[in-house]
């Protein structure tokens, strides 16, 4: 996983505050970023992703674009680049978070 990618989920963590769920960016052969935010302070783990309450499938690519705000999640879900596998009520609850 890119480490700039890594930093800038790091950067956002404050925002997960009350999400209650553990959350897997899924970047296939680049990786995953798993955020574990059911304690009082959300932190990245290196949980198993298929544990997750909430799997994001989306390239790294992608997800860059989604952490700095230049992609919508909701766009980004219809136009097929993020899938969502487990929860919808946890992303959508992340996408609202994120803002």
């Amino acid at each position: 996983m890119d480490n700039s990618i890594l930093e800038a989920v790091e950067a956002r963590l404050p925002q997960l505050r009350g999400l209650n769920a553990v959350v897997a960016f899924d970047c296939g052969n680049d990786g995953s970023i798993v955020v574990d935010a059911t304690g009082p302070e959300p932190e990245i783990s290196d949980d198993d992703p298929s544990d997750a309450d909430c799997i994001l499938k989306i390239s790294q690519a992608n997800l860059q674009k989604l952490i700095t705000g230049k992609l919508d999640p909701m766009l980004a879900f219809t136009l097929g680049k993020l899938k969502v596998k487990g929860s919808m009520g946890i992303a959508a609850k992340l996408s609202s978070m994120l803002d």
